[in-house]
């Protein structure tokens, strides 16, 4: 087990300090530099376009953030490079051009978007890209099978599921998945408490949240959890 320790420390910007896509869009540059400026802890998103070279991206198309047709894993990341994110100067970056803005000064929680069927190399593309990175680093996914990969290629970062959900046959998937050897779970705070985190944090896992959006989310997640995932506000603010 990696200890995933550190992410209790302080709140994780989700896909950056943006401000819900008015003038600085999720998952830029702009939206990481201005976390490190604000110290938060940057969750972000990686694809895994056709030239192997992975992406910082959330969605599968590139309707919604570039508004263009298209799946994002069919261009390669020199042409998504081109490509402005919400009619603004930032393009979509490589997760080579977060490593060398942030330069270790705040923690990266990284999640695996993963597309079963298509997903060779990118675990190994991943991981080559961090090799050498001086910086807090932590790994997650709701996809089990790159959860799986992770482990299998004895990823040396905290490695944490990426769930939510409140039905038993959910809960077995969970638990399923933490068999790996996971260190850590970020869950959906709307579906806390529920007895499989309460189990795991009765294990000693570090559990943090997603996403929360305003100071009745943020109490209900800290009382259920180690820490949060949050966009929308500062939380600085809040006491």
């Amino acid at each position: 087990m990696t200890s995933a320790a550190w992410l209790k420390e302080r709140p994780v910007a989700h896909r950056g300090y943006h401000d819900q896509n008015k003038l600085v869009w999720e998952n830029t540059l702009s939206a990481f530099a201005r976390a490190v400026e604000a110290g938060f802890a940057i969750e972000c998103d990686l694809h895994y376009p056709s030239d192997g070279v992975p992406v910082v991206f959330h969605d599968e198309n590139l309707e919604r953030l570039c508004n263009l047709k298209g799946d994002v894993r069919e261009r390669t990341s020199q042409e998504l490079g081109l490509l402005s994110v919400g009619g603004t100067a930032d393009k979509i970056p490589t997760l080579r051009q977060l490593l060398e803005l942030v330069k270790g000064r705040v923690p990266l929680v990284i999640e695996l978007k993963g597309r079963e069927t298509d997903d060779e190399g990118f675990v190994e593309a991943v991981l080559e890209e961090l090799e050498g990175y001086e910086g807090q680093v932590a790994l997650m996914s709701f996809d089990h099978w790159l959860l799986k990969e992770l482990k299998a290629l004895n990823a040396p970062y905290p490695i944490g599921l990426t769930a939510g959900g409140n039905k038993p046959e959910e809960f077995e998937a969970h638990e399923k998945a933490m068999k790996l050897g996971l260190d850590f779970i970020s869950y959906f705070y709307a579906d806390l408490p529920n007895p499989f985190i309460k189990a795991e944090r009765e294990k000693g896992t570090v559990v943090i949240t997603w996403t929360v959006r305003d100071e009745k989310a943020r109490k209900h997640s800290f009382e259920h959890a180690d820490q949060m995932t949050f966009e929308g506000f500062d939380p600085r603010a809040s006491v």
